[in-house]
């Protein structure tokens, strides 16, 4: 399963039960359509700490970075590389 489509379950098991993962655009706002408030970006943050083993620095939380399933997975990729690099 591709990054893409674990982020993709994540949002849809946690924000939208409804919904299936054909129906969710890597694009789609997730902020302003509605999707994540403020909590649900702390979990989705939890989230990704866990699954990149780090933490999120105060740095990285630019509403940008979460905004669209396309942006968290560019995060994650970034955040992944730093930490290899830093490791």
């Amino acid at each position: 399963m591709s990054r893409i489509d674990l982020i993709k379950q994540f949002v849809i098991d946690e924000f939208l039960p409804d919904v299936s993962a054909d129906e969710l655009a890597a694009d789609y706002d997730l902020l302003t359509g509605g999707v994540m408030d403020s909590l649900g970006l702390l979990k989705l943050i939890a989230w990704i700490e866990d699954r990149i083993g780090a933490p999120v620095s105060d740095t990285d939380l630019d509403p940008d970075n979460f905004r669209t399933v396309a942006a968290i997975d560019a995060f994650m990729e970034a955040a992944s590389g730093q930490r290899v690099a830093k490791g």
